[in-house]
């Protein structure tokens, strides 16, 4: 992947500074909830490695309605509604979906599907990829930057 990809609207710009410590396709009703898809190709990156370029136009909210003190907050423009990223308030990881937040999806493939439930009913992925009923097992959370 290359680190020079620029994503968000054009308003707010984001810019890699280097590539992801995780990509995947995820399952979690969060991310049905939030984005309208069935699932969702997700990557996160050190939070320093995700440079905003107008964070005053940031619009803040809870990425979970239902935890609206958790970690995550979902980022929009202030100007266009646009989303730009989710990002953590404990400094650790910024997360860029591609296909709402300008980037790329191609050139930063999923590579396991994260937080599926078969209780959902829907059927296992079976495109050969790992999956999981959470993040990848060796996923380290990073430490805050």
């Amino acid at each position: 992947m290359s680190t020079n990809q620029t994503g968000g609207c054009d308003h707010v710009h984001t810019h890699l500074k280097a590539g992801p410590i995780d990509n995947h396709t995820c399952h979690c009703s969060v991310c049905k909830g939030v984005t309208g898809q069935d699932t969702t190709h997700v990557v996160f990156f050190r939070h320093a490695d995700v440079e905003v370029d107008n964070p005053s136009l940031l619009k803040r909210q809870p990425f979970n309605a239902n935890n609206p003190d958790g970690p995550l907050e979902l980022c929009t423009c202030g100007t266009c509604g646009a989303p730009i990223m989710l990002d953590d308030k404990q400094h650790r990881i910024r997360v860029i979906v591609p296909n709402l937040m300008g980037y790329d999806p191609a050139s930063m493939p999923a590579t396991y599907h994260a937080f599926y439930d078969p209780a959902t009913g829907v059927p296992k992925p079976s495109d050969g990829r790992p999956v999981y009923e959470a993040l990848r097992p060796d996923f380290v959370w990073p430490q805050p930057s």
